[in-house]
């Protein structure tokens, strides 16, 4: 938690009252989660983004994800939509702190054409 960045995109960090949590934007764009359960075996799609392995699951009622640390424990998850923040800028900026937590096995199958 201590390594989270202080902004994503034009989002600043703000003060959250839950323990394990994080969120940027006013409203929230971003909301992270630490210590979530890990994923296991599943046919959501896995994408990889600076050597962080990612499951996505989009909610389709929403348009909103919800993507998890693959392989790493405890798991991180981060709550976003795409059509207000790029997934992919989010990602390539929480990686550098997701890695921080080593990776204990790597999804089967990256998939590289996930749109998110």
């Amino acid at each position: 938690m201590v390594v989270l960045p202080e902004a994503i995109d034009d989002a600043e960090r703000r003060t959250t009252t839950s323990q394990s949590t994080a969120a940027w934007g006013e409203p929230s764009k971003v909301v992270l989660r630490c210590g979530v359960e890990v994923p296991g075996p599943t046919t959501d799609p896995c994408v990889s983004v600076n050597d962080v392995d990612w499951v996505a699951h989009e909610d389709e009622a929403t348009s909103i994800w919800t993507l998890t640390t693959y392989g790493r424990t405890p798991a991180t998850e981060v709550i976003l939509d795409p059509n207000v923040i790029p997934s992919s800028t989010v990602l390539a900026t929480l990686s550098d702190a997701a890695q921080k937590i080593p990776a204990s096995k790597k999804c089967v199958s990256v998939d590289k054409s996930v749109s998110l």
